[in-house]
């Protein structure tokens, strides 16, 4: 782990190093490092560890990059049913601890990074394909310069974030699973759906 976002408190290990995040999304970049960090402030604000089921909530006001970070540090993931994504386009998280009944809403700061005009001109051209290679190559070191800055740089100068309250989402339900009368194929029983009269799985509705 770089030296640069290790964390020296008594939740330090409490969550995986960013390394393991990059490994997770397939590639480093500033809106993962922005995802890290709003993650990590928020368990040492909420003073908890990476929960093992749904002791944790998160809501992501966006869903990119960062939601990755949120996943991997946190424990909130779509499959548990603890993270919910509202995508507002903003890089705005909050976080709710079943445990403590708190929450923290955390707002990533618009900062404007070194070279954000310049690497703002290449991306353009690389996402069209229309980069030469130096190009390509001075847009990924520009990446790698701001990752690396969102890291490093005080808390205080990448995000707010506040106390609130917040009402969290119903614990995960566990569904029994039948059988779609149309195709054949299992389906968990609360979302079948009723057409004249038959209950069908939802593709087979839509059929109908």
């Amino acid at each position: 782990m770089c030296e640069t976002h290790e964390h020296h408190d008594e939740f330090s290990g409490a969550y995986p190093a960013f390394e393991e995040c990059v490994t997770f999304h397939g590639h480093s970049c500033p809106g993962l490092a922005t995802g890290y960090r709003a993650a990590t402030a928020a368990m040492r604000a909420l003073g908890v560890a990476r929960p093992y089921d749904e002791e944790l909530v998160a809501v992501a006001e966006t869903d990119a990059c960062g939601v990755d970070a949120i996943q991997m540090v946190t424990g909130c993931t779509a499959g548990k049913g603890n993270l919910v994504i509202h995508d507002y386009g903003k890089h705005v998280f909050t976080f709710y601890s079943r445990d403590t009944g708190r929450g923290v809403r955390v707002l990533i700061k618009n900062r404007e990074m070194p070279g954000k005009a310049e690497m703002d001109l290449l991306r353009k051209k690389v996402f069209a394909g229309e980069a030469t290679d130096p190009e390509r190559k001075r847009f990924y070191e520009l990446m790698a310069e701001a990752t690396l800055a969102l890291l490093s740089m005080p808390e205080a100068d990448v995000l707010s974030l506040s106390e609130v309250a917040f009402e969290p989402p119903k614990m995960a339900r566990i569904f029994a699973t039948v059988i779609c009368p149309d195709c054949g194929e299992p389906v968990a029983d609360a979302k079948m759906k009723t057409v004249d009269g038959k209950t069908v799985c939802a593709p087979c509705a839509l059929k109908n």
